[in-house]
């Protein structure tokens, strides 16, 4: 058993899960990177990757909880996540569902079968978007994106209440707006900036202010 931080990286395999895992390697933590598919740059940070695992579905989530049986976790990152568009008129509910099951269900399965590796001093940082921010939503349309993240962040918010007493804190993180496949690079910032400052956040995460959303840049985030 290792004694470095743990960290424990939910879709670590590109985009900001990667950049993720390249700075807290370099920080001096062992990466363990959990995927559908392994890629290179991850198994070059990672001390452990866990491949295979569809985090939607009860199997994936047996593979995961069985191979991390007896792996403390100092530091659980849930980042997975699909972005996709519905124009109103043409709604295409399967596509909200795909995102529902991803972007917020999956995050709360993980964190479910994962706890009993979490000690008290613990995080859980889940990555969500300003677009799950009902209060913010000047702009209308991705109906499953915004649903999928407002669920995830009232998930976010349950599981700090719930696991204060267990002495673990829990937050709910904007990348912001970051060059990644996912946005088809058309972002605003490098996933190198936006994880260091996802970094930052995560040090300052403690039980006073867990619960709390946060921009990257440190901004306190309206619900």
């Amino acid at each position: 058993m290792t004694d470095k931080p743990v960290v424990v990286i939910t879709g670590a395999n590109r985009g900001i899960g990667l950049e993720l895992a390249r700075h807290y390697a370099g920080a001096g933590s062992d990466v363990i990177g959990v995927c559908r598919e392994a890629s290179a740059d991850l198994k070059a940070v990672a001390a452990r990757v866990v491949e295979g695992v569809d985090v939607t579905r009860d199997a994936g989530i047996e593979a995961m909880t069985a191979a991390l049986a007896t792996q403390r976790i100092d530091l659980l990152i849930n980042n997975a996540g699909l972005l996709q568009d519905e124009q109103l008129g043409s709604i295409d509910f399967d596509s909200i569902r795909q995102q529902m099951e991803i972007n917020a269900y999956a995050p709360l399965r993980v964190a479910q079968a994962l706890l009993a590796n979490i000690p008290a001093g613990g995080k859980i940082a889940n990555i969500t978007s300003r677009m799950g921010s009902i209060a913010d939503n000047d702009s209308g349309g991705r109906y499953g994106y915004r649903a999928s993240k407002a669920a995830l962040n009232a998930f976010a918010k349950s599981l700090a209440i719930d696991l204060k007493p267990n002495g673990i804190a829990v937050a709910v993180l904007h990348p912001g707006f970051v060059k990644t496949r996912m946005v088809n690079f058309g972002g605003l910032i490098s996933p190198e900036e936006s994880a260091r400052g996802l970094a930052a956040r995560i040090a300052e995460l403690n039980l006073d202010n867990t619960g709390s959303f946060w921009h990257q840049n440190g901004e306190l985030l309206p619900w």
